[in-house]
């Protein structure tokens, strides 16, 4: 494809393909959430897919997936039924449009983290933002920590725009590590006037190889004071109470896993009052918890192998 005409609101983008006219929205919130990079248990994916299923979304445009995906990487799907191959599902990248519960506006990023030409594509979502008025970019993800799953998941955020990160009492870590797209497109859309943040939710490090939709619900909760967007968690509220008793069940069977859930505890609770709570006071980070590595090894073991409909 050609590179965008300037001027012409529906002019080409390279690497896009647009589906009609882009929309007519006002001061859309682009909500990001790309499959590849950190994603503990899948909760932000899961919380992706909550605002999917709310907000009625249309196509806005499809990225190239010959530019931006490595089949060897990402293999497309094959389905085969009585050895007749019926098709093949793509991986794709796309953004769509829609409506939070109370009327706003919202665009979605979603699907595969590009695997190369960041610059690129990064390039293409910011003239896609520029074109359509977007007002705020949030990023979505969750990450191992040493939490425990009695207590409410903790968020953390990043975020290059210095209002949003004195105006949202998350907390806030100092480290140098890796970055995701969601990270290029935060230091893009703010370089270009959009305020951009990522909104990080804290799973157990303990939960192996299942979903944690108390997790996915937090995320969804705290778009609230970031966006003020909101979307009906009801759904996952019910999936948390459900697994938190699950849960409960099989700590209780052991003494010595019950005490470190409850080290765990201790270690939430101190930090507690100091997050979510005042932006004016100060933040404790996530150095001042304890390594987890003592706490959590036997009780991670015991849950890998536990049977999880366990009465």
């Amino acid at each position: 494809m050609t590179s965008n005409m300037p001027g012409d609101m529906n002019g080409e983008i390279r690497d896009v393909e647009l589906h009609g006219e882009l929309p007519s929205l006002h001061s859309p919130i682009l909500i990001v959430m790309l499959q590849g990079w950190i994603d503990a248990a899948g909760a932000a994916n899961d919380a992706m897919s909550a605002i999917e299923s709310q907000i009625d979304p249309l196509p806005v445009a499809t990225f190239d997936p010959d530019v931006f995906i490595d089949y060897r990487a990402r293999r497309p799907t094959m389905e085969i039924r009585e050895g007749r191959n019926n098709g093949i599902d793509w991986p794709s990248i796309g953004m769509y449009s829609g409506k939070d519960n109370n009327g706003r506006d919202v665009l979605i990023l979603r699907g595969h983290e590009p695997d190369s030409a960041w610059n690129r594509f990064s390039a293409a979502v910011r003239e896609l933002c520029v074109r359509m008025n977007v007002s705020m970019m949030v990023g979505l993800g969750a990450y191992p920590f040493p939490t425990p799953h009695t207590r409410a998941s903790n968020l953390s955020c990043t975020t290059p725009t210095i209002e949003l990160l004195n105006k949202i009492a998350f907390l806030r870590s100092t480290v140098d590590v890796p970055a995701g797209m969601t990270a290029v497109l935060e230091q893009v859309l703010h370089d270009s006037g959009i305020p951009s943040i990522s909104v990080w939710a804290q799973v157990p490090q303990y939960i192996p190889g299942m979903t944690y939709p108390a997790a996915s619900l937090a995320i969804l909760r705290g778009l609230v004071p970031v966006a003020d967007l909101h979307f009906d968690g009801t759904a996952l509220e019910q999936e948390s109470v459900i697994q938190r008793e699950r849960l409960d069940r099989m700590v209780a069977r052991n003494s010595e896993h019950a005490e470190m859930v409850e080290k765990l505890e201790a270690a939430y609770d101190a930090v507690a009052p100091n997050t979510n709570s005042d932006p004016e006071k100060p933040l404790m980070t996530e150095h001042d918890i304890p390594s987890p590595e003592e706490m959590t090894a036997e009780l991670e073991a015991f849950l890998r192998n536990a049977n999880p409909d366990l009465p």
